[in-house]
């Protein structure tokens, strides 16, 4: 089995989330037999680390900054019949969601968004495993082609190196895209919360913007990115860029701290699929104590800072 990777890598970092992806690749070819190949659209800088998770090579793409998804949609489908890949994997983020169908209609692929795991194979057929209906459930999703596009969840596994560093060969393709890219508006300086591992959160209990030092606080302890609910975004209170839940970003961090939010069925399913989650609200019948695994019924301006400062006490600050 032939294995492509695509790696967007124009801020030249590259991220534990693409670490993942060469590692899931890594494992398939692993288990089925095969090799890994990582594309790596932009820099090549640090890219030579991916050898060490998996990738057994990697090719970077010279770039420019205006590419959108159709334009790296042909590259990678031309990358990808040169190299006779079976099977392609993206992230399931910003940059790699746009790319799935597109590249399944050029490749004449199956496509699967938001795996979770390591696929089986039955009838010489693939099998992978997603969450379906807001995560509250898992579907088996065997597929019908013999190649296939699929997007795998952000923090669905955790990267081990079992390798060592390759060497990064620069390619020249042809891109077609018939967009052209006039302004890009991008938040500098945050973790993307998709890719976040720690998430502090905020809602209407929060009472208003003047009081959300609290909360920054506690996630500068954390060593955690911030988001809030609906509600707090449309008033102006946090950017919608932090708005978390079925209508804005779903996230899956291994940590989700709720201060003030009751937990509206449209926030939990946007962030059921954290592995941790505490909820610190003052309602003892907010729907949120459902779903978390470590609850505070209290006032989150006494709590909260008192946590704060426990963490920075047990950090040593």
């Amino acid at each position: 089995m032939k294995i492509l990777v695509y790696i967007d890598n124009r801020k030249n970092i590259i991220k534990k989330t693409d670490l993942e992806l060469v590692y899931y690749a890594h494992l398939i070819a692993q288990k089925h037999g095969g090799s890994v190949d990582a594309f790596v659209l932009g820099s090549s800088e640090g890219a030579e680390a991916l050898g060490k998770y998996g990738a057994n090579n990697v090719y970077a793409i010279a770039h420019d900054e205006t590419f959108d998804a159709n334009g790296i949609s042909s590259a990678v489908k031309s990358f990808a019949e040169d190299k006779g890949v079976d099977l392609v994997i993206v992230p399931f983020n910003s940059s790699g969601k746009p790319l799935v169908g597109m590249l399944a209609h050029l490749l004449d692929a199956s496509s699967i968004t938001g795996v979770l795991n390591v696929p089986e194979m039955e009838d010489g057929k693939l099998v992978f495993k997603k969450g379906v209906f807001s995560s509250k459930a898992f579907a088996y999703i065997k597929t019908l082609k013999d190649k296939v596009v699929v997007s795998l969840m952000t923090n669905s596994l955790s990267p081990e190196e079992v390798g060592s560093e390759v060497n990064v060969e620069t390619v020249n393709l042809p891109v077609d895209s018939r967009v052209k890219v006039v302004g890009i508006d991008k938040v500098e300086g945050k973790v993307p919360l998709p890719e976040a591992e720690r998430i502090v959160s905020g809602g209407r209990g929060m009472k208003g913007p003047e009081n959300w030092g609290v909360l920054l606080d506690l996630a500068k302890a954390l060593d955690a990115e911030t988001a809030c609910s609906r509600p707090v975004s449309d008033v102006g209170w946090r950017p919608h860029t932090e708005h978390v839940g079925q209508t804005g970003i779903v996230v899956r961090p291994n940590l989700y701290v709720a201060l003030g939010i009751s937990g509206a069925i449209q926030h939990l399913a946007g962030v059921s699929s954290s592995k941790v989650i505490v909820v610190i609200n003052k309602d003892p019948e907010a729907p949120f104590f459902k779903a978390a695994d470590y609850g505070v019924v209290g006032d989150l301006f006494e709590v909260a800072p008192k946590l704060t400062e426990a963490i920075n006490k047990f950090k040593g600050k």
